[in-house]
């Protein structure tokens, strides 16, 4: 993507950062945020950085591209406050795309997830049943049916990109995320400074570790050839959290063995694994970053 005028929301986040610097190089690129997660440290000099929320009125919408990361993005964040969080997932969403669209936008990549296929230990096609069992996914499922409107009712285009288990480590921009980080951060993290990272069960849980680049890869490439629908970006791998430690402990030359705790969370995906073909045959991507290298750099920081 080149000499575009893009909005990235949520841009001062994890994932929304990694885009809207990865794009300024060849665009102008303006990264709005209410820094409830993101922070603007995350952006470099060349990213144009708004404070606004989502539900706002004039935002910086007269853009080639938006791509809309903002979100609550747990399961546990979204539950704390059900209300605000279907305002910002779902309303936020509507509230962006509109303004959007009325200023001449026609291209927007979104955010939804991957959580609503269940647990799977067999890759998960966009084709498979789908359901909401938290108010979480619940807002990602009204995320995709109002893009269904947006296309059917005013022609754009609007690619929702389900990400699986996404990850880049403390070193780059989940510092800030805190408990909310994706597990591969965290237990790094804890690992590198002598404490025991807590798994739930007995560690047997898998996910389809996803490295941020690659998706940033994928986000470009659906701005870039306009998709329409839905599209999976992950692997077609999957690792055991107690692998993870494993794999961990073996590049930090570490031994800190895993704290085995009852899971407290009423509702919880066991098993993840991402089908991507559908995203390959229409542009070719494919995952480069594989979880051992992942994991090197997640640890690169500590060395």
């Amino acid at each position: 993507m080149q000499n575009n005028r893009v909005l990235v929301t949520g841009g001062a986040g994890f994932i929304g950062s990694n885009i809207a610097n990865h794009l300024a190089d060849d665009n102008d690129v303006i990264a709005v945020d209410d820094c409830y997660l993101g922070t603007p440290e995350n952006l470099d000099d060349d990213v144009e950085f708004v404070e606004a929320s989502v539900v706002d009125e004039d935002l910086p919408t007269d853009v080639d591209v938006v791509f809309h990361l903002a979100a609550l993005s747990s399961y546990k964040m979204h539950e704390e406050d059900p209300t605000q969080g279907a305002r910002v997932n779902v309303e936020g969403f509507v509230n962006t795309i509109e303004q959007a669209r009325k200023d001449g936008c026609e291209t927007v990549v979104y955010a939804t997830t991957s959580s609503i296929y269940g647990d799977r230990t067999e890759p998960s096609p966009e084709s498979m049943d789908v359901e909401a069992r938290t108010g979480y996914e619940a807002s990602k499922l009204a995320r995709e049916r109002y893009a269904e409107y947006f296309h059917n009712f005013h022609g754009m285009t609007l690619a929702g990109l389900r990400f699986f288990s996404v990850y880049q480590g403390f070193g780059g921009a989940e510092e800030h995320k805190g408990e909310f980080a994706n597990t591969v951060a965290q237990f790094t993290d804890k690992i590198a400074n002598g404490e025991r990272p807590e798994l739930f069960g007995d560690g047997s849980q898998t996910r389809d570790f996803t490295h941020v680049d690659d998706v940033v890869r994928a986000c470009e490439l659906a701005a870039d050839h306009e998709l329409q629908g839905i599209y999976n970006v992950g692997t077609a791998k999957s690792y055991t959290f107690n692998k993870m430690v494993a794999m961990i402990n073996d590049e930090l030359g570490t031994n800190v063995d895993p704290k085995y705790i009852e899971n407290p969370l009423a509702v919880y995906v066991h098993d993840t694994m991402a089908d991507y073909s559908k995203l390959h045959e229409t542009t070719g991507w494919e995952p480069e970053i594989d979880f051992e290298e992942g994991v090197a750099r997640v640890c690169e920081s500590y060395q």
